[in-house]
């Protein structure tokens, strides 16, 4: 019997170096990074403070380009996209969290999940019903007519995924989401990726905490802008 056929990952990235050059002084973001995450991963990124980890989600999330190397996207490389083409793929393939909420405090949650759907050209009853449902995905339907300032820090990150998956984008990418929160709201959080990932969403996610790494599928390590090691997180828990 052959053996079953590959899936095609759904991120691809090939010899990735990301230079800067401040000051006229050379700077390296990254430095050679190969990675493929496919459909359905739960990849946890872990390093120290100024290891890359940032630089590599940027890139990842198309925020950032590639000084040298290959990132595509579904097949897509992403360095041939004009400004306006990774505009239209960042709203349509990427949600995005991170560890400041950026919730706008006159708007209710209904409203800030809507966001992504009004910018996208969304109906207002289609655009209302698809954010009551993201909603629902994170239990906060009944804190739907609250305004941001009136949730507590746990209620706003998960307003903030919600609007992140309002769009049904193909992945997600979470920058140290449990970094503002306390440690039941944070586990809290980590419960919702979870199952969102079970359900079927690619998330990718940035962390410097073991113990949230150890939540997701696999692991990688990144150090002064390398990719020093992948692993099944299931060897962490050992």
């Amino acid at each position: 019997m052959g053996s079953a056929p590959v899936s095609e990952p759904l991120l691809r990235l090939r010899g990735v170096t990301k230079i800067y050059e401040p000051d006229g002084q050379k700077v390296v973001g990254l430095e050679g990074v190969d990675l493929d995450i496919h459909s359905g991963d739960f990849l946890a990124v872990m390093g120290p403070s100024g290891s890359g980890k940032s630089t590599l989600m940027n890139i990842i999330g198309c925020l950032d380009i590639p000084t040298s190397g290959s990132y595509e996207i579904k097949g897509i490389p992403v360095s041939r996209l004009s400004p306006e083409e990774l505009a239209r793929l960042r709203n349509r393939e990427i949600g995005f969290v991170f560890q400041v909420f950026h919730l706008l405090p006159r708007y209710t949650a209904l409203r800030n999940v809507e966001l992504p759907l009004l910018y996208a050209g969304v109906g207002r009853e289609e655009r209302t019903g698809k954010a009551l449902e993201a909603l629902r995905a994170v239990g906060l339907e009944d804190r739907r007519n609250h305004l941001s300032n009136q949730l507590s820090g746990g209620q706003k990150q998960k307003v903030a995924i919600a609007r992140a998956l309002v769009n049904r984008p193909s992945l997600l990418l979470a920058d140290e989401p449990t970094g503002n929160l306390d440690t039941k709201s944070g586990d809290e959080l980590m419960e919702i990726l979870t199952r969102l990932n079970r359900e079927g969403t690619t998330i990718v996610l940035v962390t410097h905490n073991p113990a949230i790494a150890r939540r997701a599928k696999k692991v990688v390590t990144i150090i002064d802008g390398r990719l020093v090691s992948k692993e099944d997180s299931r060897e962490l828990r050992e």
